[in-house]
């Protein structure tokens, strides 16, 4: 049965392993390909199983690993149009390696994947929603400033959502970083706060959404427990572990996966 492992999740670096043992998609290769190995190992999911590593963007914690990886595996590299391009044009893939636009959606035998805008500060964003080939539906929603209709159209309907909450607002407006950067994570191109990802998790529980992950948490302006806090609070008309299940991706792994249920 397939599952959703979250290898890293933070701003840090980011690797998400989507399927079974045998074969899956790997979203994301924000890490050292040598601590990406250790990871899977952890599940003991073998390299050759990634049938294929789906970008969502070109930022460093989603992509550092790329041209190692690419490097050592004859893997394929999906992603949207522009930024396939600019992964090219700043070496992060290995030479020769192939490349694909996700543009109509990928079927790779196992599962189907189907990516979907999402407002970022990069040369273009998504996330991806992934059909697994008993059914279950999924989809991985991170690093977006706000939830746009397509956003929501998009992981509507999904069993499992991983889905950001990288900051706390008051951790935000009351840190160390600087008042640009502080700007430039609240905007609508920045992140999602933990405010606005609890009011789209009660959406998605009231719209049959039965699993969801907190991802992408800013290790400086967010901790778990305010993450989940908040989707618990937004989420009092339901009850934690009987209407839905709500845990936190943490930034490596401890040898936690989830099942994708099937409708």
């Amino acid at each position: 049965m397939a599952r959703i492992y979250p290898l890293f999740s933070s701003s840090k670096g980011n690797a998400i392993y989507i399927g079974t043992k045998e074969h899956g998609i790997l979203v994301d290769a924000g890490v050292s390909y040598k601590r990406l190995l250790s990871a899977l190992k952890i599940f003991e999911i073998d390299i050759s199983s990634i049938d294929g590593v789906f970008i969502t963007h070109d930022h460093s914690d989603h992509v550092s690993g790329l041209y190692m990886l690419t490097k050592h595996n004859n893997i394929t590299v999906y992603g949207q149009n522009l930024t396939l391009r600019r992964l090219i044009d700043t070496q992060s893939i290995a030479p020769g390696t192939r490349i694909c636009d996700v543009f109509q959606g990928i079927d790779t035998g196992f599962m189907k994947i189907t990516a979907f805008d999402t407002p970022h500060d990069s040369v273009q964003s998504c996330g991806y929603r992934i059909e697994t080939e008993n059914g279950g539906k999924c989809a991985v929603c991170t690093d977006l400033g706000y939830i746009t209709k397509t956003v929501d159209d998009a992981v509507s309907g999904c069993s499992t959502v991983l889905l950001e909450a990288n900051y706390d607002e008051n951790m935000l407006k009351n840190g160390p970083y600087p008042p640009y950067v502080k700007s430039r994570i609240a905007s609508q191109n920045g992140h999602l706060s933990n405010s606005a990802s609890a009011a789209m998790a009660k959406r998605l529980v009231e719209t049959g959404t039965t699993q969801i992950i907190l991802g992408h948490l800013s290790r400086d302006n967010n901790t778990p427990e305010l993450a989940q806090n908040a989707a618990v609070k937004a989420l009092c008309g339901f009850i934690r572990n009987r209407d839905y299940i709500l845990d936190v991706a943490p930034p490596q792994t401890c040898g936690k996966s989830f099942i994708i249920n099937s409708d």
